[in-house]
C-alpha cells in the first residue's frame, strides 16, 4: 500500500466474503462512505478513527492513505508521518483473530504491527492499534446479556470462534482503548442465529447504539436496511433511528448486490453519517443501478417507518388525506385461529360439521379439514368469508414487482394456518370486492412501502384505507378517488406488476 515499487494490485477487490452475515467491504463502498466525512477531517493530525468490526482493514487502509496525503505540510517527513499516523490516529477491533491479523497486514503490511516488514516503526508489540481479545459471552437465563445469542447454539469450545464481539460485549466501551475517536466507522457483522440456528437475531444495531455511547463526532456505519420498517427485535431500534436528527445523510441500496457483488441481504444495505454537532433534516439518496434519486433533504421521523424512495411520499400523503379507518381494523393478527405454519392436526377428507383449513406446505397451497371444535382460538371468525392472503411472497428486490401473492375467496366457514392473513367480511359479495382491491397495484403499493423483506406481516397493511365493499375495485377507480397525478400512476406502474394467473 505504502511502497512505491510499480504496480500492487487490490487484494481486497476480490476476497471473498466469511458469509452473508459478515461481509468484506469493497474498496470503492469504504472510500464512498468515506468521502462523506468533511474534508478538513484529513488535514487534522490530531483526529482518531476507529474502525469497531474490522475484517479485511479497507476502512483503516483507506483512512490513513487520506491521512498520508492531507498531513503531508503538518507532517513533511514521510516516514515519521506514516509512524504518527499508525501510531496515533487509527485504531481497529478485529472481530475474529483471522480478520485482526489480515487487518494488519493491510494496514501496516505484516501480519504483526512490529514485524520486520511492518510500514510502521513505533509499535512495540503484535497487535498494535488493531486488538483482537476473544470475549466469551454473559450467559443469563440460556441467553446472552449482551447480544441475545443462544447458549445452546454459541456455548462453544476453545476451538471454534464465539462470535461475542468485543465492542458490544461491555457496557464501558470507551475502556477498550481508553480514549475518545473523532471517527467512528465500520460494516458491522450483521446477526447471530439466536434459537439453534431456527431463527436470526439482529445484532448490527446492537454496534450502532454502542458507538453512539463513544459519542464521537462522526459515526458512519453500513448495516441492512432492514431496520427501516421490519426486523425481530428492532422496534426501538427503529424509533431512536427515525427520531435522531443527528442522521444527516442517509445512502440506501434496496439490492444489496449491487453494493456487495454475489451476496444477498435481504431487504438491502444502507449507511448514513451521524454528526453529533449538528441537527436538521437528512440528506437522503436512493441507489438501484443506474437509478439514483437524491440527495433530498427528508424528515426521517415523519412516519413510524421509513419511505425508502422519495417518490412515494407524495402518493402517501394524498391517500392519508382522507383519513379512511385501515383495513386493519378488519385483518387477521398473526396465527390468528392459534396455528403455526407446520401445523398438521387436520385431515384430508371430509366428515360432518368439518370446516375446511388453508394451508402452504412446500410452497404448495392446499386445504384439508378440521372438526370446529378443534378451533379454540378465534371461534367467532370462522363464520366469517374471508380473503386469504399469503403472508410470504418474495422480498421485492428486482422491479416491477408483485409484492404480494395471490388472494383468494375462502367461503364461510373456513379456517387457516399461519401461512395466510386474511381480511373477514359478511357476505360473499364483499369478500369478492376485498379480493378484487387486493389485486390492485394501488393497493400493493401502500404494502410495498412497509414491506422490506419477503414478508408481509400485518403492520404492514397499516396505510391501506377501507373501501365500500360493494363493487369490483380498479387502479383506474382508486387513482381517480385519491387524485393521483399521471407521474404518481407512472411511478406506481413502474413498481408494482400487475396480478395475473395464479401462484402455486
Amino acid at each position: 500500500m505504502f511502497n512505491s515499487s510499480g504496480y500492487n494490485p487490490d487484494v481486497l477487490t476480490c476476497l471473498a466474503n466469511l458469509s452473508s452475515d459478515e461481509v468484506f467491504t469493497p474498496p470503492k463502498v469504504a472510500n464512498e462512505i468515506l468521502d462523506k466525512l468533511p474534508e478538513e477531517i484529513w488535514r487534522d493530525k490530531n483526529a482518531t478513527f476507529l474502525d469497531l468490526a474490522c475484517k479485511s482493514g479497507v476502512f483503516l487502509r483507506e483512512i490513513a492513505k487520506r491521512l498520508d496525503k492531507g498531513l503531508e505540510k503538518a507532517i513533511p517527513d514521510r516516514k515519521k508521518r506514516l509512524n504518527h499516523i499508525f501510531k496515533n490516529q487509527v485504531f481497529g477491533i478485529g472481530i475474529t483473530e483471522l480478520t485482526s491479523l489480515l487487518s494488519r497486514r493491510s494496514v501496516y503490511c505484516s501480519k504483526t504491527a512490529n514485524g520486520k516488514y511492518s510500514v510502521c516503526e513505533s509499535f512495540d508489540n503484535p497487535q498494535g492499534n488493531i486488538r483482537f481479545n476473544r470475549t466469551a459471552h454473559s450467559w443469563k437465563n440460556e441467553r446472552c446479556f449482551f447480544c441475545g445469542a443462544s447458549q445452546a447454539e454459541y456455548d462453544r469450545g476453545k476451538e471454534l470462534e464465539t462470535h461475542a464481539y468485543e465492542f458490544i460485549h461491555t457496557e464501558k466501551p470507551e475502556e477498550i482503548f481508553n480514549m475518545k475517536f473523532d471517527v467512528i466507522v465500520g460494516n458491522p457483522p450483521y446477526q447471530l442465529g439466536s434459537d439453534g440456528g431456527t431463527r436470526d437475531m439482529p445484532i448490527y444495531n446492537k454496534f450502532v447504539d454502542q458507538a453512539k455511547k463513544l459519542n464521537p463526532r462522526f459515526l458512519s456505519m453500513i448495516i441492512p436496511s432492514r431496520w427501516m420498517a421490519s426486523g425481530l427485535g428492532l422496534s426501538e431500534f427503529r424509533r431512536t433511528m427515525l427520531e435522531d436528527r443527528r442522521i444527516r445523510k442517509l445512502v440506501d441500496y434496496p439490492i444489496a448486490s449491487e453494493i456487495f457483488p454475489g451476496v444477498e441481504v435481504k431487504g438491502g444495505v444502507c449507511y448514513f453519517l451521524w454528526e453529533r454537532d449538528t441537527e436538521g433534516h437528512c440528506a437522503v439518496t436512493t441507489v438501484r443501478g443506474d437509478d439514483v434519486t437524491g440527495p433530498l433533504n427528508r424528515n426521517l421521523g415523519e412516519f413510524d417507518v421509513f419511505v425508502r424512495d422519495s417518490r412515494a411520499l407524495d402518493i402517501l400523503r394524498k391517500v392519508q388525506r382522507k383519513q379512511e379507518p385501515s383495513v386493519m381494523e378488519i385483518l387477521s393478527v398473526d396465527k390468528e385461529f392459534g396455528w403455526t405454519s407446520n401445523f398438521k392436526g387436520f385431515h384430508d377428507e371430509r366428515k360432518q360439521g368439518d370446516v375446511p383449513i388453508y394451508y402452504i406446505s412446500k410452497t404448495k397451497r392446499s386445504m384439508g379439514w378440521i372438526k370446529r371444535s378443534a378451533i379454540e382460538k378465534s371461534p367467532e371468525l370462522i363464520d366469517k368469508w374471508k380473503v386469504m392472503i399469503p403472508q410470504a411472497y418474495g422480498a421485492g428486490e428486482g422491479i416491477p414487482h408483485q409484492i404480494l401473492g395471490q388472494p383468494f375467496v375462502a367461503p364461510n366457514p373456513s379456517a387457516c394456518t399461519q401461512t395466510y392473513l386474511f381480511v373477514y367480511v359478511a357476505s360473499k359479495k364483499a369478500a369478492e370486492s376485498v379480493e378484487s382491491y387486493v389485486r390492485t397495484r394501488f393497493l400493493r403499493f401502500l404494502i410495498s412501502l412497509r414491506k422490506i423483506t419477503q414478508h408481509a406481516t400485518r403492520s404492514t397493511y397499516t396505510w391501506v384505507p377501507q373501501q365500500a365493499w360493494d363493487r369490483t375495485w380498479t387502479d383506474e377507480a382508486l387513482y381517480k378517488k385519491y387524485g393521483l397525478s399521471k407521474d404518481d400512476i407512472t411511478f406506481i406502474e413502474s413498481r408494482v406488476r400487475p396480478m395475473e394467473g395464479n401462484d402455486e
